[in-house]
């Protein structure tokens, strides 16, 4: 862990509208996040990212607040937010809790919902693949997340919905030193989106949770 007193800022520079400047601070911070531009066990400075975003430091400091709730980073007074590091321990505990929690409720669905309704959710797995095709990996998480998100308000549960984005969002964190994700990788895991839907729209039971369990353990 890297101990500096501010970690120098992502080289990528994220482009930041006027409007809402505060949320999308905090997609780009998340994005910088996935894409491994903020690098766990570094520390970083509230004014050298607004320096950097083109913002205030307020924004910044209220998105990294965020941040800090979902787990991303931890508040250092005085010196300001060190991305938090993940083990490969704790995200296969977060595969198996997304596990449990989505695969009944993916079960249940493949036995009650119309096939049209599936055939509505094929953009949202196209734009997946798009975004897999092009290496775009965190339009990628963005698009991931869209899809499952999708498919499980189909339930009618907000708060279902609500915590299972939390686990993935976090899932989709990397880990300490990991290598950049393929490109390859991320259409083989874009593809497993349109098995699914084929198998939800089939209604075959094993094939759905076979497909949701590899999913997550793969992601």
């Amino acid at each position: 862990m890297h101990e500096t007193a501010h970690a120098r800022v992502p080289a990528q520079k994220r482009k930041v509208m006027r409007h809402s400047v505060r949320g999308q601070v905090l997609d780009a911070l998340r994005a910088a996040l996935v894409d491994g531009e903020l690098v766990p066990g570094e520390i970083y400075s509230g004014p050298a990212l607004g320096e950097r975003f083109g913002v205030s430091a307020t924004p910044v400091r209220e998105a990294m607040q965020q941040l800090a709730v979902e787990g991303a980073v931890e508040c250092l007074p005085n010196r300001g937010f060190r991305v938090l590091s993940r083990t490969p321990r704790e995200l296969a505990e977060l595969a198996e809790v997304r596990a449990l929690l989505e695969v009944p409720v993916m079960l249940r669905l493949a036995r009650t919902v119309p096939e049209a309704t599936w055939q509505t959710l094929r953009p949202a797995a196209a734009a997946t693949a798009e975004a897999a095709a092009a290496g775009d990996l965190p339009g990628y998480a963005e698009a991931d997340r869209a899809f499952h998100r999708a498919v499980l308000r189909l339930a009618g549960n907000d708060r279902l919905v609500q915590v299972a984005e939390e686990l993935h969002r976090r899932a989709q964190w990397p880990l300490p030193g990991a290598p950049r994700v393929r490109r390859a990788d991320l259409v083989a895991d874009a593809a497993e989106h349109s098995a699914l839907l084929e198998a939800l729209i089939a209604r075959d039971l094993p094939v759905v949770e076979s497909l949701v369990r590899e999913h997550f353990a793969g992601a």
